[in-house]
């Protein structure tokens, strides 16, 4: 809390030298334009002048007219004379404003009293939003100014030079006919399109001096990104950054009164089990903290009156609650979870990506563990949505090997696993061929794991000589045969049991077999054990004079 104070205070003090600074700026800058304000109150003299003369001629227009529309007797022209004074008085109202407008310097638009208006829930919200709306616009404001300007000057100078057109050539008839009631029909609409044509030469005149005026006020564009980057801060950049200190600081203290009241009521640990109560608190805390940081946030924004950041953050909240309304659903299903009643729990087992893990603890951010592959797992709450927890046996298998297991994966030669992960499995064969294999198919496989013990059998075949010796003599003497030179090779010590058995009568031979049981640190050498058995019946088979025997085939001949 204190470094936060620390912080608002720097900004604080930080913030008078730049208003100072942009005051001197500001200044600087405005002893630029001094040479050019003379010409423009000069323009300003003579646009006045010009619009009284305008006046003068549309109210004598109006005069003239009004008395035409008091002599005719033709409804027709009556209301043609109508239609004309109409005109005129618009003419000369627009007039009036456009002087009163130049004189003023201001719109006078913006001082008329506007009529009561009904309650409307659509204009409230429209109301709330319109600071926003502004904001945006203002930035835009002076380009549209000039683009609805250079519009204004094209068209006014297109009806201009019409304007002109019309007036010479009334000129030229009135010049040049010999009818008289011509020439007198004729020079009675000179005067009008003479004041059309003064008119329209006025508001060009207006237009252009405006869009004059605009362009220098203009800036270059890092000029003005700079000066608007200033205004911001030096307007609404405290009053953003101290709210969102505040919005940071109630987010902050919540968590740690949460922690406090968890260590000092409840007395948990961060790695001890969290009982209902305390997962139930955190959640309320959760919640709470979010409600209390907004409302701050708020409340600084209106003190400060800045409306048009109280819009925009309210507009933001807005959208963010109605995006969330969509997954009430599964915010429910997240919070049952993390109040370790839902369909996965903590200490159970579950399994994801093929892989069964042990659920550690669930939070906005679940650990998953699986001791075989020593691996610990940090996925989202919102995965756990739709998995299904177990308690599980301590004599449960995590994984079918660890690293540095001998395996035999789908009947192939054995290989050494050389690295472990949930996503793939890596193994290295006897002559350093390497196979990775994804881990959910090296599941599929049903590797045997031959570093957990593992048993040879070995088969082997003698004549029908020894039928008499062949359940009893042959197996004894051949075990002891094997046990003694098993001590002489030194795999005695890895092997746990032996035994030579009669397997069955073969057509050519009477069968035996050894069953030798080891301990997985023999497993990469299995193979050579597994020889070396084969070698040692055939010695001990010579030594004692039994004859090993061969596919034999007997033909016989009728007679």
């Amino acid at each position: 809390m204190q470094k936060i104070l620390t912080v608002v205070l720097f900004l604080t003090l930080l913030l008078p030298p730049v208003l100072v600074l942009s005051e001197d700026n500001a200044s600087s800058v405005d002893t630029a334009p001094a040479a050019r304000s003379a010409k423009t109150e000069n323009t300003t003299e003579e646009m006045l002048g010009s619009l009284l003369d305008l006046q003068k001629n549309l109210n004598e227009q109006i005069r003239i007219s009004r008395k035409k529309l008091g002599q005719s007797n033709s409804e027709a022209e009556k209301k043609t004379l109508e239609q004309e004074i109409a005109h005129l008085d618009k003419q000369l109202s627009d007039t009036t404003k456009d002087f009163e407008r130049i004189a003023t310097g201001v719109e006078p638009a913006l001082f008329t009293e506007k009529e009561p208006e009904t309650f409307s829930w659509k204009a409230e919200l429209a109301n709330l939003l319109e600071p926003a709306i502004k904001e945006l616009k203002r930035f835009t404001d002076k380009a549209r100014k000039r683009s609805d300007l250079k519009e204004r000057v094209s068209e006014l100078s297109a009806l201009t030079q019409t304007a002109a057109e019309a007036v010479k050539h009334l000129k030229t008839v009135a010049q040049t006919s010999r009818d008289k009631r011509v020439i007198k029909e004729v020079n009675s609409l000179l005067p009008e399109w003479k004041n059309v044509n003064e008119r329209t030469r006025s508001k060009l005149d207006l237009a252009e001096s405006e869009l004059t005026k605009l362009q220098d006020q203009d800036t270059s564009m890092v000029e003005g990104f700079s000066d608007s980057l200033k205004e911001f801060f030096r307007a609404r950049g405290l009053y953003l950054i101290i709210a969102t200190v505040t919005f940071a600081a109630i987010l902050f203290g919540c968590r740690l009164a949460y922690q406090l009241i968890v260590r000092i009521y409840f007395k948990v640990g961060k790695k001890e089990v969290k009982s209902f109560q305390v997962r139930l608190l955190y959640i309320i805390f959760q919640v709470l903290s979010i409600i209390l940081a907004t409302l701050g946030l708020f409340f600084v924004l209106y003190l400060a009156e800045d409306w048009f950041l109280l819009s925009v953050a309210i507009i933001f909240f807005l959208g963010l609650s109605w995006t969330i309304r969509h997954g009430l659903p599964r915010l429910w299903q997240q919070a049952r979870l993390m109040l370790n009643i839902g369909a996965v729990r903590e200490n159970e087992r579950i399994t994801l990506h093929g892989v069964p893990w042990k659920v550690e603890s669930i939070n906005v951010f679940c650990q998953l563990v699986n001791p075989a592959l020593e691996l610990k797992l940090r996925v989202p709450i919102e995965d756990l949505i739709g998995l299904v927890s177990r308690p599980f046996n301590p004599e449960e298998p995590w994984f079918p090997c660890r690293r540095g297991d001998w395996v035999v994966v789908n009947g192939g030669s054995r290989a050494r696993v050389v690295s472990l992960s949930h996503e793939q499995v890596e193994v290295v064969e006897r002559g350093g061929r390497r196979i990775i294999y994804p881990t959910e198919v090296f599941l599929q496989a049903s590797p045997a794991n031959l570093s957990r013990n593992f048993r040879l059998r070995v088969p082997f075949g003698v004549s029908y000589g020894l039928q008499e010796i062949i359940t009893s003599t042959v197996p004894a003497t051949m075990k002891e045969y094997l046990e003694k030179r098993m001590e002489e090779e030194g795999y005695a010590k890895s092997c746990l049991n032996l035994q030579v058995e009669f397997q069955q009568a073969n057509s050519s031979s009477l069968d035996l077999i050894v069953l030798a049981d080891f301990e997985g640190g023999a497993a990469d050498i299995c193979k050579r054990i597994e020889r070396a058995i084969q070698k040692w019946c055939v010695d001990c088979c010579t030594q004692h004079g039994w004859e090993i025997p061969f596919p034999q085939l007997t033909v016989h001949r009728a007679d």
